[in-house]
């Protein structure tokens, strides 16, 4: 893709987009400036309700009514996170932004949103997925605070964690570094895994190996008894570019869910989209090494039928092997 035709899939699918009978919309934050604006499909009258929590929607005054599709500038706060309810009819829509507007961040995206197989939608502002934050602004770091988060998961190596330390925001209390490094994934494991002749069969091989090895497993164990103490969220999990480590971890979160497997993958294949502005310099430098630095749906389905082939289903291997408490996680983080 071009620069442009890259832009315009990241606007028509990096957010939010809920369908329903008429009604198609999302939240779009410009990455610097953090304007907002609103992108619908709709038919007949609506009106846009907002808040700084899902909670505190002001549903008595909207901030702006109209009739039909279109594309509106949105008049609120660009320091702070803003939730909005959508009304068209008999149709209401929770929606904010999934993909957070860091400016020095790129793979930055909410876990809300997702419908569910039974129906029901993961929410909004308690697990966020992410790239380094070692490069977030003053402003990034004001935005985070605002939703506020709280706990930030670290799945790099502890060489790659003091070569790029976290910047966070002062409302995290809690920390945890669980380094999850199968296939040396640190930056030295990057420069030798160039060398390879084959890093398609490397990467897949890699996300086998993040479901089946035994130091894998404990880690992700670990991962899921903290996102599971409700005091731990708004949480970020994060590695370095926010693809691999990170995009296992968000997988088998929508699994315990309930979102089904197509969803997943379309959910792990916009990191080629976010981090295109990140590494297409580096790939368009050193094409044999893009696969190092993209997502390709093989990369994913390797470690989904890795467990597959392990432990009958996914759902064993949650609830089996990694402890998840399913009825716990969805009282949680299902609305």
């Amino acid at each position: 893709m071009v620069k442009e035709e890259v832009n315009n899939y990241r606007e028509r699918t990096s957010l939010l987009t809920m369908d329903k009978a008429i009604l198609k919309a999302y939240i779009i934050r410009e990455k610097y400036t953090k304007e907002a604006s609103l992108r619908l499909e709709a038919q007949g009258n609506w009106s846009l309700y907002a808040g700084s929590s899902v909670d505190t929607i002001n549903r008595a005054t909207p901030i702006l009514t109209g009739n039909g599709s279109g594309s509106f500038f949105l008049s609120v706060s660009t320091y702070s996170r803003i939730y909005f309810e959508l009304v068209c009819g008999a149709e209401r829509l929770l929606l904010t932004e999934r993909h957070l507007p860091m400016a020095g961040g790129y793979n930055f995206r909410d876990l809300g949103g997702f419908r569910t197989t039974d129906g029901r939608y993961t929410k909004w502002g308690k697990l966020f997925r992410a790239d380094e934050l070692s490069n977030l602004t003053a402003d990034d770091l004001k935005y985070l605070s605002s939703i506020p988060i709280t706990s930030v998961i670290d799945f790099r190596a502890q060489s790659e964690a003091r070569r790029s330390p976290d910047k966070l925001p002062p409302t995290v209390h809690f920390t945890y570094p669980i380094a999850i490094t199968p296939g040396n994934l640190s930056s030295e494991g990057i420069q030798a895994n160039m060398l390879k002749t084959n890093i398609d069969s490397h990467m897949k091989h890699m996300n086998r190996l993040l479901v089946s090895n035994p130091a894998c497993v404990r880690a992700f164990r670990i991962f899921f008894a903290i996102v599971q103490n409700n005091l731990s969220a708004p949480l970020i999990f994060h590695c370095s570019a926010g693809k691999d480590r990170a995009g296992m971890a968000t997988a088998l979160v929508l699994f315990a869910l309930g979102v089904d497997e197509a969803t997943v993958m379309d959910d792990y294949l916009m990191s080629k989209i976010y981090l295109s502005d990140k590494y297409d310099a580096f790939i368009a430098k050193y094409p044999r090494a893009e696969s190092i630095f993209t997502v390709k749906r093989m990369f994913l389905q390797a470690g989904i039928n890795q467990i597959k082939r392990d432990h009958g289903s996914i759902m064993n291997f949650l609830t089996k092997e990694l402890k998840v408490d399913v009825v716990r996680m969805r009282r949680l983080y299902l609305e």
